[in-house]
């Protein structure tokens, strides 16, 4: 058990953001999954354009990593690239 008011403090901010972090991460996990689901080449375009924002709002906040929101967004555009 932590001792100093400070790392009381630390430990609770720690768990409040680790909460928001996974809650982040598994919508845009589940973002990513409708776009792979989608057949329909327009609705894929609309639903990538909001899901690379989301994705460069991750990285931009750490949640995930820079690398990954790119290459989750190059893959993703190569699926809707694809579609018919």
């Amino acid at each position: 058990m932590a001792n100093h008011k400070s790392s009381i403090k630390r430990i609770r901010k720690s768990q409040i953001r680790r909460l928001r972090n996974k809650y982040y991460a598994k919508t845009a996990r589940n973002a990513v999954k409708n776009i792979r689901g989608t057949a329909d080449k327009v609705q894929a375009g609309v639903l990538y354009k909001k899901v690379s924002k989301m994705l460069d709002k991750l990285a931009k906040k750490n949640v995930i990593h820079n690398n990954k929101a790119n290459n989750l967004k190059s893959k993703l555009a190569l699926y809707v690239n694809s579609l018919n």
